[in-house]
């Protein structure tokens, strides 16, 4: 009867929920959309509207995992201009991950990660390095394109860095890239069918052009809002009449005379 009772007890704790929290620390240059991924993340919004983060902002975004397991991220959004900033090392510490974000159509912005990921080193050189991802934003610029995929690549493989490639300006491969990185924290396994399923479906925006200047945003709008009719031809001024002088009406024939013979 023990046994039965225990069998039960261990059937029961293995249905009870998990519930895990892990902090999250974002660096990066400013204006690489590191706030941008944020709310889209956990508000699935985008701002057109740049907004500098100074110091820091805080996010938190629940989800769950497979084996009912459900992780609460604590996001630490760091402004850029923290780099040089004494309170970056505290900011960093106790993180169990660290997402080194860079803009795909700003070279620089990847090269300034050498610096961002030396302070993560240094603020771990006594214990061991968190869990880092390399990750490139704004792909829906692709066509922008300044840093070439090889070079991603090296710098994630030279330094074992996860890869990730994003935009959170659409949406693409955020909501699955931040699943991924909660189920390796969590030491859950995931299948291919479950990253793909995790991505929520994107709702496409159509751009209208025809009523903004060179000096105006253009405004997203629905496909339903996109006018169906044919533009009328415009219709042509008239010219004003120019007065124009007529000439003289031809002299009259002169009458030839009649003579009379007698």
């Amino acid at each position: 009867m023990s046994g039965l009772k225990s069998n039960l007890q261990e059937s029961d704790s293995e249905d009870e929920p998990e519930f895990l929290q892990y902090k999250l620390v974002i660096l990066g240059d400013g204006t690489v959309g590191k706030t941008s991924l944020c709310v889209r993340l956990c508000e699935s919004e985008f701002q057109m509207k740049y907004k500098q983060t100074i110091g820091l902002d805080f996010f938190v975004k629940r989800l769950e995992l497979p084996n009912n397991t459900h992780v609460a991220l604590q996001i630490w959004d760091i402004g850029g201009q923290s780099i040089g900033s004494k309170m970056l090392s505290t900011y960093i510490y106790g993180a169990d991950a660290v997402l080194l974000v860079y803009d795909i159509t700003n070279y620089q912005s990847f090269v300034n990660l050498e610096e961002w990921y030396q302070v993560v080193k240094d603020t771990f050189k006594s214990s061991t390095l968190p869990y880092i991802a390399l990750m490139g934003n704004k792909t829906d610029l692709f066509h922008m394109q300044a840093v070439k995929m090889e070079k991603h690549n090296a710098m994630a493989d030279q330094n074992s860095l996860y890869s990730y490639l994003v935009s959170a300006k659409t949406g693409d491969q955020v909501f699955n890239t931040f699943f991924r990185i909660s189920a390796d924290l969590s030491g859950v396994v995931l299948t291919t069918e479950q990253v793909e399923a995790s991505q929520p479906i994107l709702r496409p925006e159509v751009v209208n052009y025809s009523n903004t200047s060179s000096h105006e945003t253009p405004q997203a709008s629905s496909a339903s809002n996109i006018p169906t009719t044919q533009p009328q031809p415009r219709a042509e001024k008239p010219q004003s009449a120019v007065p124009v002088s007529k000439p003289p009406p031809p002299p009259a024939p002169a009458k030839k005379k009649k003579c009379l013979i007698f």
